[in-house]
C-alpha cells in the first residue's frame, strides 16, 4: 500500500496527467528539482505491448530515452520514422508533436527523462 501511494504522489508531484492508451503505460518513477529554476527532471518507464502506440502527445522539455527491451517505431512530425531497438537511445526536442509504437512480437519497454517546466503535465495528448 505504501508504494501506492508513494507513486501517486510522484504522478500527482510531476504532473503526469495524460489519459493513457490500453496497452501503454508510463509510471513515475522518480521527480527531482534541478539547479535551473523553474525546471525538475521526471524519470519515467512506459511499457508498450505488442502493436501499441502511446499516441501522439507532446513535453514540455526535452525527453532522453532508453529502450530496455523490444523495439519501437519513433515518429516525430517533420523527421523520417526511427527504428529503435533494445540498447539504443533517442531524444525528443521540446515541444516537438512525436509517438512511439511498439513494432515488435514482444512488451517494449522504455526508461525516459523528461527535464520539464515544473508544475506543467509531463505529457499533453495532440490529435
Amino acid at each position: 500500500m505504501k508504494k501506492i501511494i508513494f507513486a501517486a504522489g510522484l504522478v500527482a508531484m510531476a504532473g503526469i496527467v495524460i489519459a493513457q492508451q490500453a496497452g501503454f503505460t508510463r509510471t513515475a518513477l522518480q521527480t527531482q528539482d534541478l539547479s535551473t529554476p523553474g525546471r525538475v527532471a521526471v524519470q519515467a518507464r512506459a511499457e508498450f505491448d505488442p502493436g501499441v502506440a502511446a499516441g501522439r502527445h507532446t513535453h514540455p522539455g526535452e525527453e532522453l530515452g532508453y529502450l530496455l527491451e523490444g523495439q519501437i517505431e519513433l515518429l516525430i512530425d517533420g523527421q523520417p520514422p526511427k527504428l529503435v531497438k533494445a540498447g539504443e537511445t533517442f531524444f525528443v526536442p521540446a515541444g516537438l508533436v512525436h509517438d512511439g509504437k511498439n513494432t515488435g512480437s514482444g512488451k517494449a519497454k522504455v526508461l525516459a527523462t523528461y527535464f520539464v517546466e515544473k508544475g506543467k503535465p509531463v505529457a499533453t495528448p495532440v490529435k
